[in-house]
Order: structure tokens, then C-alpha cells, then sequence
């Protein structure tokens, strides 16, 4: 309570109005006891001398008795002042004996003072004159002359000499009680003034600890409103104002939250950032955003959330010139579209940060850079045999041709080629179809081991005519029951197979080999060769559309034929893969899952 900043204050101004108080009324007491003290004494030496006066004007044969002449003016002890008695010249007939020294002082100001100013002034009664001690500024020397005669006519002065104080004792006196009454009042006064300042200080107090909570977000503490008077109605307006506060900062929590909600579902990342660049906003997606990229200094915040140090810069310049920044990163294996923005104040006139948009366009431009690749690739494989039928039907048409045996030999050609264009167009459709999953077929539980044999039986004497050995392989012995299309697993690996053939020497071997692996609880089925293999920056791309390994063979095919495999076998939830070593050979292997007791169809 002590601490109160409003008890302090006003115990000081009670303490110092009473002081003010009582310094004003001393002084006012002292000029009022100045001014008495002056009057009675002065008052009494005017009636002393007119007493002493009236006794001679009465009984002038006093004069000459020595007992009151001593009596009157030897003595000051009687009279408590010097009573003097000159005769007309100035000279003194008698005077106070044995003065003190003070006495002695006054009475010798006096002296000179009555013989040079006041004895030829006799028509005054009770003359008198005031004369300053010249020691102490609160003394005064009173003379007071009054003519006399004595029985013979003889013209006398009596003069009384006094030394009149302003300060007296009893005022004094009074002085001192009313200090001490004023302290001892002050002093009682702090017990009243500390409970009713009390009484006021403690709702001020418990209103500004609500205030407190209030500014620590605890926003359910109320004010008490049963305070009566102007504490009251403080109360109830804080109270007042917590509910528009809570009100409007729940309304604004929900708005930040339903913001934060589209900023996360926002597939750009979004970092806002306040005037020295530190990020004040993050959203959701900026935690994965740039994975793809390999982060420079784990101990810096900042490249830890953008790892690319040219940014950090855009937002510095941006902040600095309120320019807008646009531009695409591109690494090996990302490519990012980065815009940044200035962010202004209310005023619209002071940059006080920066919003930047970050978007992943990899896989647009793997997809744009796909698609230029397919156009070029469609274009050169429809080119080809459109050449060769323009280069055969032009001489034709012009007459050229003269020999039958020559025309026919130009129409067969004619004919491979327009099977040949007829078999892109058809492959090219079945891919669209496959990866639009347009192109539906049904998958059923089916006997492998039958299906290849059959392949093996097929294939033996086209292998042998090529040169190259060829078996099918039961690696785990016979094969259990799959699920899938018995007549696209086999366009696979008639695929594979022409695949392999295409790539593979004379005296080189083609081996289909199938296991059952438990674990996985699916067949593995494996097209295996000892051909040319493919290089190693050529294997990512073996299952891309119209990719043709070592073009400068010369190897015909549309380069469809895997990319189809691979979509038929995603179709069917299954997967493929390649191994190989170049110059060693080339590994395919698929999988088909193995139909289960719920699968089984009866």
C-alpha cells in the first residue's frame, strides 16, 4: 500500500498545507503580538506618566520631598522604566541610580535625544518620540515628556524612559502551542487520510491488476462494480471494454485462423516478413517446399526456411526500394517460381516488410519439357514413313516405274510402311488411353505357369531363327494362382521379349524366369538377357515415351513399347523394374500379386 503512488502524494500535500497553515499563522500571530505588545507597553508608560504628572500638578510641594522624588526616579524597579526630571535648561534635577548596563545605554540615547529635540516643545501633552535600540531589531526606546510646575511656577519635565519590546513572551508562548498543536494534528491526521486514501487506492489497485490480465490475454477477469461513486463507473467501463475486447480479438482469432486455413490448403508457399527480414508468417507448405534442395548452413534460420541466399537479398532489396522481385530457380533436380512483393503500413506510404509467393514448378517443366519431347518424337516418327511413302508413291504417280516386278516392289513397301505408321498411331493411342485411364480392361485370377509356357512355345522358333537361346525358367517350382489380364501380361512380355531381341547378338541367350517370394507374397517374373545393356544415364529414362538407348544404331521401334508395359502394369497396381550393366546385359522384372483365399473365385 505504501508503494501507492496516490497515498504518497497525498500524505505529502496534507503535510504540506498543514505546514503551510501553520507558518501562516505564526506569521499572522506575530504581527497581531507585535502590535499588541506595542500598544500595552506603550499605553502603560503614557498612563504612568500622566499618573506621576496628575500627582505633581496636584501636590506641587512634592516636588522638594525627597522620599517620593526618590521614590519616583531613582528607583526603576517600582515603575519597571527611568522617570527623569529637567528643569527648563535641560538640566536633570533627578534621575534613576545604579541603571544597568542596558539601561544606562537607553537612558544616555534619551538624554541627548530630550536636551536636543523636545525640551522647548512644552504645548504638547505626553510628547514622545520612538527611537530604535540599534542592537535589537525587535526592541524600541519609548521617551515620554510631560511639563510640570512646581509652587513657585518653576517649569519642570518629567520624562520617562522605556525600553518597549515587540516580542513578547505570552505571544510566543501561543506560538509554540500552535506548532505543536499543528504537528500533533498532522500527525493524527495521517491515520484518517491513510484509511480513506486506502479506500480509494485499493479498487484503483485491483482495477489496474484486471488491467494487467487484460494485457496478458486473460481476457474472463471482471472489474468489481460495487464500488460506489466514480470508482464504480470505472469498473463497469473496463468491464465494458473487456467484453468488445474479447469479443473483437475472439472475431479476429477466428479470421486469422480461417486465414491460416487457406494459406496451409494453398499449394504456394507463402513467407511474410517484417522490415528487417525476419519471417513473421509461415505457411504450412514451406516445410516440404524445397526438400529437393540440398541446404547450405543448418545453423541459419533463415536458409534453413529458404535455402538460397539470393532470396534473403530480394527481400532486403525489396523492402529497401519497394520494388517487386519475379524470378525462377532452377538446380538439377527443382525449379522454383519466387515473386516478392512490399508490404506497406496503414498509411500506405512506409514499406514495413515483404510477402513472398514460392511455387514448385518441376514437374511443369519436366512436363513442359515432355511435352515439347513428345511433339518432336511424334513428328519424327510420322516424318519417317511419311517420307518413305512420299519418296515411293512420287514415282509412281509420275510414271516412273516402268517394270511390274518394280511396282510391286514399291507397293510392298508401301504397305510395310503404312502398317508400320498404322502400329505408331495405334501404340500411341493405347498409351493416351492407358494414362488418361480411359482404356479399361478387367484383372481375374489366371494360371501363369500355362500362360508361359505358351509364350515359350511361341517364341522358341523365332529366338532360334535369330540365333539366340531361349528358355522360360521355374526358379521356385510351380507358380501360384495371380491376379491380373492373362492377355496383357502377355503384351508385356511379348515386349519385353521383342525388347530384348532387338538388343541382344546372335549366340546370346533370352531367359524368362519366375519365382514366389513369400515375404512379399507376390510372383516375380524377369525377362532376362546378355545384350548390350543400357547406360547408366540412360536407365532413368527407359520407361519414358518414344526413349530410344543408342539411337545411333540405328535400332527400329517407336520407343512406346515400355512406357506401355510400365502403364499396364500400374494399371494393375503392380510395378517394374530394369537392372543392367552395360555391355553384361539387361534385367526386366515385374511383379503379379498372388490371389489369396478372399480372392479366389469358385
Amino acid at each position: 500500500m505504501f508503494k501507492s503512488v496516490l497515498l504518497r502524494k497525498t500524505i505529502i500535500l496534507l503535510l504540506v498545507a498543514l505546514l503551510a497553515s501553520a507558518l501562516f499563522t505564526t506569521f499572522a500571530f506575530t504581527l497581531a503580538g507585535k502590535s499588541a505588545t506595542f500598544s500595552t507597553q506603550s499605553t502603560k508608560a503614557f498612563e504612568q506618566v500622566d499618573s506621576v504628572a496628575g500627582l505633581f500638578t496636584d501636590h506641587p510641594e512634592l516636588i522638594e520631598d525627597p522620599e517620593i522624588t526618590r521614590a519616583l526616579f531613582s528607583d526603576t524597579k517600582i515603575t519597571g522604566r527611568g522617570f527623569f526630571l529637567f528643569a527648563q535648561n535641560g538640566d536633570i534635577i533627578y534621575q534613576p541610580s545604579n541603571p544597568s548596563e542596558t539601561d544606562a545605554r537607553y537612558f544616555e540615547m534619551a538624554i541627548s535625544y530630550v536636551r536636543e529635540n523636545m525640551l522647548d516643545n512644552i504645548s504638547l501633552k505626553n510628547n514622545y518620540k520612538i527611537m530604535d535600540d540599534g542592537r535589537n531589531i525587535l526592541d524600541r526606546i519609548l521617551i515620554v515628556q510631560q511639563p510640570i510646575y512646581s509652587e513657585d511656577g518653576t517649569l519642570y519635565y518629567i520624562v520617562s524612559v522605556s525600553s518597549v519590546t515587540e516580542n513578547n513572551q505570552t505571544v510566543n508562548s501561543f506560538i509554540n502551542i500552535l506548532l505543536i498543536s499543528t504537528l500533533f494534528v498532522a500527525f493524527a491526521m495521517l491515520i484518517p487520510v491513510y484509511l480513506v486514501t486506502r479506500r480509494i487506492v485499493e479498487p484503483i489497485n485491483a482495477i489496474s491488476n484486471v488491467t494487467r490480465e487484460y494485457a496478458a490475454g486473460d481476457f474472463t477477469v471482471r472489474a468489481n462494480e460495487n464500488y460506489k461513486g466514480e470508482v464504480g463507473e470505472i469498473a463497469k467501463s473496463f468491464n465494458y471494454l473487456a467484453d468488445q475486447l474479447s469479443k473483437s480479438i475472439s472475431d479476429l482469432t477466428i479470421e486469422r485462423n480461417r486465414l491460416k486455413d487457406v494459406f496451409d490448403v494453398i499449394t504456394d508457399g507463402i513467407v511474410v516478413v517484417d522490415a528487417n527480414s525476419k519471417p513473421i508468417v509461415v505457411n504450412k507448405i514451406m516445410d516440404t517446399l524445397f526438400d529437393k534442395v540440398q541446404k547450405k548452413n543448418l545453423f541459419t534460420e533463415k536458409l534453413q526456411l529458404i535455402p538460397f541466399d539470393e532470396v534473403w537479398d530480394a527481400f532486403s532489396k525489396c523492402i529497401q526500394t519497394s520494388e517487386n522481385y519475379d524470378n525462377t530457380l532452377e538446380g538439377p533436380n527443382y525449379a522454383y517460381h519466387v515473386a516478392i512483393f512490399p508490404k506497406y503500413d496503414i498509411d500506405n506510404v512506409t514499406c514495413i516488410g515483404a510477402t513472398g509467393f514460392f511455387r514448385d514448378i518441376s514437374e511443369e517443366l519436366k512436363l513442359e519439357r515432355t511435352r515439347k519431347d513428345y511433339v518432336a518424337n511424334i513428328s519424327h516418327e510420322l516424318r519417317t514413313p511419311l517420307q518413305t511413302l512420299r519418296g515411293l508413291i512420287e514415282p509412281l504417280s509420275d510414271g516412273m516405274v516402268k517394270k511390274e516386278e518394280d511396282r510391286m516392289r514399291y507397293y510392298g513397301i508401301i504397305l510395310h510402311e503404312t502398317m508400320r505408321l498404322s502400329r505408331l498411331i495405334d501404340d500411341m493411342l493405347e498409351l493416351s488411353k492407358l494414362q488418361s485411364r480411359t482404356l479399361a480392361f478387367k484383372t481375374f485370377p489366371f494360371d501363369l505357369n500355362q500362360l508361359l509356357m505358351e509364350v515359350e512355345t511361341k517364341f522358341m522358333p523365332v529366338m532360334r531363327d535369330a540365333g539366340l537361346n531361349f528358355k522360360v525358367s521355374f526358379n521356385t517350382g510351380e507358380l501360384p494362382t495371380v491376379m491380373g489380364n492373362p492377355d496383357r501380361v502377355e503384351q508385356i512380355l511379348v515386349i519385353l521379349m521383342d525388347n530384348a531381341k532387338k538388343y541382344t547378338p546372335s549366340g546370346g541367350s533370352i531367359t524368362i524366369a519366375a519365382e514366389y517370394h513369400e515375404d512379399t507374397d507376390k510372383v516375380f517374373v524377369s525377362v532376362i538377357d546378355t545384350g548390350q545393356g543400357i547406360h547408366e544415364y540412360d536407365i532413368n529414362h527407359i520407361f519414358d515415351r518414344f526413349f530410344k538407348a543408342d539411337r545411333a544404331r540405328g535400332k527400329k521401334g517407336t520407343g512406346l513399347g515400355l512406357a506401355i508395359a510400365k502403364e499396364l502394369l500400374t494399371y494393375m497396381g503392380e510395378d517394374i523394374t530394369v537392372d543392367s550393366t552395360y555391355g553384361e546385359g539387361t534385367t526386366f522384372t515385374f511383379t503379379l500379386k498372388r490371389v489369396g483365399a478372399q480372392n479366389s473365385w469358385f
